[in-house]
């Protein structure tokens, strides 16, 4: 089968699952372990073509405005703004939890609200601060139940739900938003 988009296939040797990426100018970037082959990398891409071409199509449909790259400026103007607010969230929420976490970092991270290191560094997209004060909260306690539970298993929603017990409504709220 001819795909029908251009894609990018990735070898990431860290990596250790086969992922997707369809950013809103149209790029698909396929990221693979280095032990997977390309020819099984472009048969799981023909599997999940027909996804890949609805997710694409819901691009085109969208604004411009939704789409458009966030300009670099956007980033400077609230990076600081964005470090206040997590900060302090995550200060008012650590109260609870009083986990130990590293450096924290403000990024233009374009596929991810947040994530956490195996060495308890966090790190937030700069855009939480375009997010209702509830979704953003969700998110900085999502990454702070990540220096407990490196997963996503049920202890870790038990964790999460300890403070934020309508996480499920938040995260709906954000399925919606482009990062």
């Amino acid at each position: 089968m001819s795909l029908s988009f251009p894609y990018i296939i990735k070898t990431v040797r860290r990596s250790r699952h086969i992922r997707i990426a369809i950013h809103r100018d149209g790029r698909v970037v396929v990221t693979k372990p280095f032990f997977l082959s390309k020819a099984m990398a472009e048969n799981f891409l023909n599997s999940k073509a027909a996804w890949i071409e609805e997710k694409l199509e819901k691009f085109r449909a969208m604004p411009v405005s939704l789409t458009r790259p966030h300009l670099r400026e956007d980033y400077l103007k609230n990076k600081e703004a964005a470090r206040r607010l997590i900060t302090g969230r995550l200060e008012y929420f650590n109260r609870y939890y009083n986990f130990k976490y590293g450096r924290i970092s403000i990024r233009d991270q374009r596929t991810r609200w947040g994530s956490c290191s195996r060495t308890g560094n966090l790190n937030f997209s700069y855009r939480l601060v375009e997010l209702s004060p509830e979704a953003a909260d969700y998110i900085v306690v999502h990454e702070l139940c990540h220096l407990k539970e490196f997963n996503h298993s049920a202890k870790f929603w038990a964790l999460v739900g300890q403070v934020i017990p309508d996480y499920k409504e938040r995260r709906r709220e954000l399925k919606g938003k482009v990062v």
